[in-house]
């Protein structure tokens, strides 16, 4: 499966130590320069810094072959680049935080998740724990919705609660 992502969704997972889903999920992701220069840049995390100096295997750096278009004005250029490269690669999902890439992606027909998504197909694997995940999500600068976090918790917490035997139907 090809998989393309923005630096987003790789700051946050290596933040939270759960870069390690990515290669278990999808195999071998893509991403575009700019997103790597997103990475390396002064202000992101040191973390995220020397995890992206020795780039592991599976995180593939490719350059998009095209230039993005006037659709993509207004997106940051890590967002355009990944967007174009998972076009260009026809590549199965493209890993998106940003809520107007994330519309403008699906408006360009392609396959969006985001940091919370891959965390919780990660969860339904058994990769991790998602409230504790979630807990210390809550520590960083996301700016992702707490209900969204609480919507997710309460179905994975459904997803684990075993069922009783006069709840099945027979």
């Amino acid at each position: 499966m090809r998989i393309v992502a923005d630096s987003s969704p790789l700051r946050y997972l290596r933040l939270l130590a759960c870069e390690h889903v990515l290669p278990v999920l999808f195999g071998r992701v893509l991403i575009p320069q700019a997103v790597w220069r997103e990475l390396q840049h002064p202000h992101t995390p040191t973390a995220v810094r020397a995890w992206i100096a020795v780039r592991p295997a599976w995180l593939a750096l490719q350059a998009i072959a095209g230039q993005p278009e006037t659709a993509l004005e207004g997106l940051e250029a890590g967002e355009q680049e990944a967007i174009v490269l998972a076009r260009e690669t026809q590549a199965r999902l493209v890993l998106l935080d940003d809520g107007k890439a994330r519309d403008v992606a699906m408006a360009q027909g392609l396959r969006v998740m985001g940091t919370v998504g891959v965390l919780a197909q990660a969860a339904r694997r058994g990769s991790v724990d998602l409230p504790e995940v979630f807990a210390r999500l809550a520590t960083t600068n996301s700016r992702i919705r707490r209900t969204l976090l609480e919507e997710i918790l309460a179905r994975d917490t459904e997803r684990r609660r075993p069922s009783r035997p006069d709840e099945n139907p027979t």
